[in-house]
C-alpha cells in the first residue's frame, strides 16, 4: 500500500558526485568548450592515418627505413617546426581565420597522401598535413592556454586543469583515431586519408558557424620585433629545448614503436591496442595526475619528473631486447613504454603549456606558443633521421633505444630555476 504522504510531497533524489572532469567542464565558457571539443575532432581525424604511415610507406611504397624517417620527421617539422609561423599569424590576425585556413590545407594533404605513390607526392602531402596543423594548433593552443588563465584568475582553480582536460580531449581522439584507421585500412590506406580528409571537412564547417568573429581579450599585434627578444629570452629557450626531447621521444610511437612490434609478433596488429592504450590512460587519469603534480611538484618539477618517465620508457625496452622475447611475452616491454611515455606526456604538456604564458612577451602568446613547437620540430627532424639511420645499420638491437632514453634524460638540466611569471603576457582588446 502506498504511503499517502508520499503522494504528496516531492520525492527527493540522491545524485552521484560529480567527478571533476565534469566540474571543470560546467565551469567553462562556450568558447573553451569549443575549443576542447575541436581538440577531439582534430585528433580523430589525424590518427586514423598517421599511426600507419610508416607502415604505408615501408611496404606498399618501398622506401628503405632512413626515407621513412625523414618523411615522418619532415612532416613533424612541417608542423612543429612551422607552428612560429602560425603562432605570428595568429597575433596578426586572430583565431578563427587561421584555424579555417589550417582546416582547408589538411583536407587537401589528406586527400593527396591517399593517391600519392611516388616520393615527391608523399613529401608533398605530408609537407601539407604539416603545415596544415601549423596554422590551426597555434591558434586553438594559445587561446586556450591564455582562456585558462582567465579562468583561473576568476578562481576555479589552477589553469593546469584545464589545459589537462585539453590533453584529455586530445587522447580521446588519439584512442578513436587509430581505431578507426584500423578499420579502415581493412578496405586500404586511401578509404582512411579519405576518412581523415572527411572529419576535417565537418571541422571546417562547425568552425565557421560557432567560432566567433572577435574574440574578447585577444590583442592583434600589429608591430614587429618579437622574434628577437624572444631569442634572448634564455628560460624559454630552455623550456622549448626540453619540450623538444619528449616530443623527439613521442615520435618514437610512429617509428621504432611499429618495428619492435612487428619484431614480436611479426604483424602490426597490436599497435592500433597499444596506442588505445595510451589513449585511455590520458583520458582517465591525466586529470588526477594534473591536480597532484600541481599540489605536489610545481613547473619545474614536473617537467622534470615527466622527462625522466619517457627515459625509463626507452631503458625498459633497451634492458629487454637482449633476451629477444616474442609472442604476448614480446608485447610486455612495448606496453611498459608506453605506459611510462605517456605517464611522462601527462606530466609534461600541460605543464610545457602553462609555463609557456608566464615566459612570453605582451601580446606574443600566439608567437611564443608557436615557437615552443619549432624548435621541437627542428630537434624531431635531426633526430628521426639519425635514429632511422641508427635501425638501419645493424647494430646492438638495445643501442637505439639506450641513446632515445638517454635525451630526454640529459635535457632535464637544460630546465629553467625560475618558473615564476616575469613579463605581462595580454593586455584589453579583441581580435
Amino acid at each position: 500500500m502506498t504511503d499517502p504522504v508520499s503522494r504528496v510531497l516531492p520525492r527527493r533524489t540522491v545524485q552521484a558526485p560529480k567527478s571533476p572532469r565534469e566540474r571543470i567542464w560546467k565551469h567553462l565558457s562556450p568558447l573553451l568548450r569549443l575549443l576542447i571539443l575541436t581538440q577531439l575532432a582534430f585528433n580523430i581525424g589525424f590518427y586514423a592515418v598517421l599511426p600507419f604511415l610508416a607502415e604505408h610507406l615501408g611496404t606498399a611504397i618501398g622506401m628503405a627505413g632512413w626515407l621513412v624517417g625523414l618523411v615522418l620527421g619532415l612532416r613533424t617539422f612541417s608542423q612543429q617546426g612551422l607552428f612560429v609561423v602560425g603562432g605570428w599569424l595568429v597575433d596578426r590576425y586572430g583565431v578563427r581565420p587561421i584555424v579555417l585556413a589550417g582546416c582547408v590545407l589538411r583536407i587537401a594533404g589528406f586527400a593527396w597522401l591517399g593517391y600519392a605513390e611516388q616520393m615527391w607526392a608523399v613529401i608533398g602531402a605530408v609537407l601539407a598535413i604539416g603545415f596544415a596543423a601549423a596554422l590551426f594548433s597555434p591558434a586553438v593552443e594559445s587561446e586556450v592556454a591564455r582562456q585558462a588563465v582567465v579562468w583561473e584568475q576568476e578562481g576555479h582553480g589552477a589553469r593546469t586543469r584545464v589545459l589537462a582536460l585539453f590533453s584529455a580531449a586530445g587522447q580521446a581522439g588519439a584512442f578513436v583515431g587509430p581505431l578507426l584507421g584500423g578499420l579502415l585500412l581493412t578496405v586500404d590506406f586511401r578509404t582512411a586519408c579519405l576518412a581523415g580528409a572527411a572529419v576535417f571537412v565537418l571541422v571546417l564547417a562547425g568552425h565557421a558557424w560557432l567560432m566567433p568573429q572577435h574574440i574578447l581579450g585577444r590583442v592583434r599585434t600589429r608591430e614587429r620585433g618579437g622574434v628577437r627578444p624572444l631569442l634572448r629570452n634564455r628560460h624559454f629557450l630552455a623550456l622549448c629545448c626540453a619540450y623538444g626531447s619528449y616530443l623527439f621521444a613521442y615520435n618514437q610511437l610512429y617509428l621504432t614503436l611499429p618495428d619492435e612490434v612487428q619484431r614480436a609478433v611479426g604483424s602490426q596488429a597490436p599497435l592500433s591496442w597499444l596506442f588505445a592504450l595510451s589513449s585511455v590512460l590520458v583520458v582517465f587519469a591525466q586529470l588526477p595526475v594534473t591536480r597532484w603534480a600541481g599540489d605536489w611538484l610545481g613547473l619545474r618539477r614536473s617537467m622534470a619528473a615527466g622527462l625522466l618517465l619517457v627515459a625509463a620508457g626507452f631503458a625498459l625496452v633497451a634492458a629487454a631486447r637482449p633476451a629477444d622475447w616474442t609472442g604476448i611475452a614480446g608485447l610486455l616491454p612495448a606496453a611498459g613504454y608506453v605506459v611510462l611515455l605517456t605517464l611522462g606526456q601527462m606530466l609534461v604538456v600541460p605543464t610545457a603549456r602553462a609555463w609557456v604564458h608566464d615566459l612570453a612577451h605582451d601580446g606574443r602568446i600566439g608567437l611564443y606558443t608557436g615557437a615552443l613547437s619549432s624548435v621541437s620540430g627542428l630537434i624531431v627532424l635531426i633526430g628521426s633521421s639519425a635514429i632511422g639511420s641508427l635501425l638501419d645499420l645493424g647494430l646492438p638491437t638495445a643501442v637505439p633505444w639506450l641513446v632515445l632514453a638517454a635525451v630526454p634524460a640529459l635535457t632535464v638540466a637544460l630546465l629553467p630555476h625560475r618558473p615564476e611569471r616575469t613579463e605581462r603576457v595580454e593586455g584589453a582588446g579583441s581580435a
